[in-house]
């Protein structure tokens, strides 16, 4: 298959007048599940392009949490695109019902993809900056025509014709306080602060044995942190929510779209009415002050009404936002609640939507006024938890078309997400036997605090974690 992409694309630095846009490939930045999607459907459109991820591997991000499994089975994991290719290189796919590790999607999917691709792929690769060769965000006459200019952090460019940002968002966590703001002195304690999803049972289990931790977060990340820290012995817990009851994070239990999901909020229920975990409700962080070797964590409701927790450590389980400054010199076009497009987020909303009920869409939703720049994958949707692997796949199969210029494929936009959820498996509980409770990750992506669901609810719970 290493025919498939063509030859190698070059790093130029002609002036803007010399280079023509079209003989330059598309620059993918990312190469996790949905930035591959998209290599994967430009190869078979036969489009030149580049992947720059960051890291130092196919799937870096997934790589910090392949302890975890996902909700959603094999079967909704794999790019159609990317499973041609594959199967085409000889590779066999695996059970279409598993749910699968963060470390078995890079193992038995993503290196596989990366593979292929050879050095169409570029690690270490972190994207700092993206323009126009030779404009700026405000100069208009002829921005069209040139090709875009990509900054590279180590200091190298490169040019492209077109920009599908896939970076994600798992590099910019939100931070703990509760208003969107750092706490005060909070960054005084990032020696003792830990982002979602610590190898709590692994490789950080030293950080956590024997120390009182506390986990700050309503998601399913935070859940699955506080299940595993539950099996520490001589390790207090103490959760701490905005909200008054915990009924979303518990989720439907047995109604549960999700057997995994379920099964994860009723331990969780469990575990906190036996005591084994401490619950603080109303619970909004305002300062953090070192204490020693441990810190404390101040919070402050609405109202000023002020409690306070002292911890040895801290996992902030506060969720993720996307990074645009690396855009800032491109004219976005973004919604100013939720950081996506304008024409996407009344689609996404999570105040009306869970992830199987979100709305197909495509390139004409996901472009801006920067004709070539498309934000795919999760960063596509801001802040909303809503976002699914097989959503990014879709969106990245629609943009490829449209950079192609059939736009009849691009906006023939196909989703089929049953309201109640694609994630769920008949193997969950053989699954548990042999691996332990799926926790934490949906649709292969990290997510953010569900509805509740309700036996029979049409919008119960999607599949967003």
């Amino acid at each position: 298959m290493s025919g498939c992409c063509g030859p190698t694309a070059v790093e130029l630095q002609p002036s803007a007048q010399a280079v023509r846009s079209d003989d330059l490939p598309v620059a993918v930045v990312g190469a996790g599940p949905v930035g591959l999607a998209a290599a994967a459907h430009l190869a078979e459109r036969g489009l030149d392009f580049v992947v720059l991820e960051a890291g130092e591997q196919a799937g870096a991000s997934v790589a910090q949490w392949g302890h975890v499994r996902v909700f959603s089975p094999w079967k909704y994991d794999i790019d159609p695109a990317a499973r041609r290719l594959l199967e085409a290189d000889g590779w066999s796919a695996p059970d279409s019902e598993w749910l699968p590790t963060g470390t078995e999607l890079i193992d038995d999917y993503l290196a596989p993809l990366a593979k292929l691709f050879g050095d169409r792929i570029r690690t270490g690769a972190k994207v700092s900056a993206i323009s126009r060769l030779g404009y700026d965000r405000v100069r208009t006459a002829g921005r069209e025509r040139a090709p875009f200019l990509i900054r590279l952090a180590g200091g190298g460019e490169l040019h492209a014709r077109a920009v599908v940002d896939a970076s994600g968002t798992y590099a910019t966590p939100n931070v703990l306080g509760a208003s969107g703001l750092p706490a005060h002195g909070e960054a005084d304690v990032a020696d003792l602060v830990d982002h979602a999803l610590p190898d709590v049972l692994g490789a950080d289990r030293g950080r956590y044995a024997g120390k009182h931790v506390l986990v700050v977060g309503a998601g399913h990340s935070a859940a699955t942190t506080l299940l595993a820290l539950a099996q520490l012995d001589d390790t207090p817990i103490t959760w701490a929510i905005r909200a008054g009851d915990a009924g979303r994070t518990y989720g439907g239990g047995e109604a549960d779209a999700l057997p995994a999901r379920g099964a994860l909020g009723t331990r969780l229920h469990a575990h906190v009415t036996s005591g084994r975990i401490r619950r603080l409700t109303g619970f909004f962080t305002h300062a953090v002050e070192r204490d020693g070797a441990r810190a404390r964590v101040i919070s402050r409701d609405p109202s000023g009404a002020e409690q306070a927790v002292t911890a040895d450590r801290i996992v902030a389980a506060t969720g993720y936002r996307p990074d645009h400054a690396i855009a800032s010199e491109l004219r976005l076009d973004l919604d100013a609640v939720l950081g996506s497009t304008r024409a996407l987020a009344p689609l996404i909303d999570p105040n009306a939507h869970s992830c199987g009920t979100v709305p197909p869409h495509g390139a004409d939703e996901l472009a801006h006024p920067e004709d070539g720049y498309y934000a795919v994958g999760v960063k596509s949707y801001g802040r909303a938890p809503t976002f699914l692997l097989a959503t990014g796949y879709e969106q990245a199969r629609s943009v490829v078309a449209a950079l192609a210029g059939d736009w009849e494929a691009a906006r023939d936009v196909r989703l089929d997400l049953p309201e109640t959820g694609v994630c769920s498996s008949s193997l969950a509980e053989a699954q548990e036997q042999r691996l332990g409770l799926a926790t934490g990750i949906s649709g292969g992506l990290l997510g953010g605090p569900l509805p509740l669901a309700t036996a029979g609810a049409s919008q119960g719970g999607g599949c967003c974690g």
